[in-house]
């Protein structure tokens, strides 16, 4: 059975899920037939022309980038836009287009992972850690005699699912009481007469979006009339999901030397590496964030981390970081600081499919920042 673009693309959202994209994103399937083959992926973190064409010409399927090629709003496609032209060029060759952008800043691991391991760097946490999943947890009364079935139920709808557990639960039996009225319909009991049932008070979490699903499960599987049952919201804490990264150098350095260090673990461009800081002062904690990353300067001067890396700084927010006695800065291209991600989505597809016969996937070693040229 050949694996089709829909089963590479399901481990890539597992992956990376949709759900952590920016609201302002746009991230998944650009074009392709998910019912399509695919045997040969190419990884880049640019969906250019020349990139477009090294894919096509090699015979890929599938082309996983990082950059959405139409981020934008758009109201043509058409082959005589420059973007239009590559998604025609595509559809044409039978080569599906797939990105990953802020889903995969904000997956564990993620692009600033990517970043981190490039560097050396052991990972503490995000540097904006986003929240845990939003929890409910259920209690439900139900006479033992049913409670099997019951809680079959809630687990179906997609209730007790810890981490990789599922059908977590907790039991404890107690009794229950109650009178019906003169309008019930007591499954148990008669109108008027006080009840007394041995009862299961059943405890599972759910993912609060599953909330009405599992209450549905509740009421279809519950024999009573008039089911009863709390619900509670959960507590969220700081997960290792979000953006940026936190992380040690396996020894303290001098910034002189760290910066030889990134420009070490980095692919060159004609951008190059700067910092910006005491040469000679040491470092050992650094925050690291794939991408333009000025807008957690003020984040990272919290954090009291000893160096920030990242790209695109401009001249005044970062003159005025280390005026305010922000941590030294290391500067990098923007393609740089996101490429060690290809090498991480090539490995996720490898994974799951690299035992496939005649699977191959390959990160792309087209260059595609657009700084060509520089002068000394």
């Amino acid at each position: 059975m050949s694996t089709t673009l829909a089963d590479v693309i399901a481990v890539l959202e597992a992956a990376y899920p949709p759900a952590l994209a920016e609201s302002w994103d746009s991230v998944g399937l650009v074009c392709g037939d998910p019912a399509d083959s695919v045997t040969r992926v190419v990884v880049a973190v640019d969906p250019t022309e020349s990139v477009v064409d090294d894919a096509i010409a090699s015979g890929a399927d599938l082309l996983v980038v990082h950059h959405p090629l139409l981020l934008r709003g758009v109201d043509t496609v058409g082959a005589h836009t420059p973007k239009g032209a590559l998604v025609h060029k595509l559809i044409k060759a039978g080569c599906a287009l797939f990105s990953a952008h802020t889903n995969a800043d904000s997956a564990d691991p993620g692009v600033s992972d990517a970043l981190a391991d490039a560097l050396g760097l052991t990972v503490l946490r995000p540097i904006e850690p986003k929240p845990s999943q939003p929890l409910d947890k259920w209690v439900v009364m139900v006479p033992i005699e049913t409670a099997a079935a019951v809680q079959d139920a809630l687990f179906e709808a997609g209730a007790g699912r810890i981490g990789d557990y599922s059908e977590c639960s907790w039991t404890v039996t107690g009794t229950g009481q109650f009178r019906p009225g003169d309008n019930a319909t007591p499954a148990i009991g008669s109108v008027g007469a006080l009840e007394q049932v041995s009862e299961d008070r059943i405890e599972v979490i759910a993912p609060r979006p599953k909330r009405a699903a599992v209450l549905e499960a509740l009421r279809t599987a519950h024999p009573y009339e008039e089911p009863a049952f709390d619900v509670f919201e959960l507590a969220t804490f700081a997960s290792s999901l979000g953006l940026g990264r936190i992380g040690e150098l396996p020894h303290a350095e001098s910034l002189r030397e760290f910066t030889a260090r990134v420009a070490g673990g980095l692919p060159s461009t004609e951008w190059g590496v700067r910092a910006a800081g005491d040469p000679d002062a040491m470092v050992r904690t650094v925050a690291v964030c794939g991408g333009s990353g000025d807008s957690y300067l003020g984040v990272v001067s919290a954090l009291g981390v000893d160096v920030y890396v990242t790209s695109d700084l401009r001249h005044h927010p970062a003159d005025e970081h280390l005026r305010a006695g922000g941590p030294a800065l290391v500067d990098v291209a923007h393609w740089a600081s996101e490429y060690p991600w290809c090498a991480q989505a090539k490995s996720v597809v490898d994974a799951a499919f690299g035992s496939v016969p005649e699977w191959h996937s390959r990160v792309s070693t087209i260059r595609t920042d657009p700084w060509c040229l520089s002068a000394s």
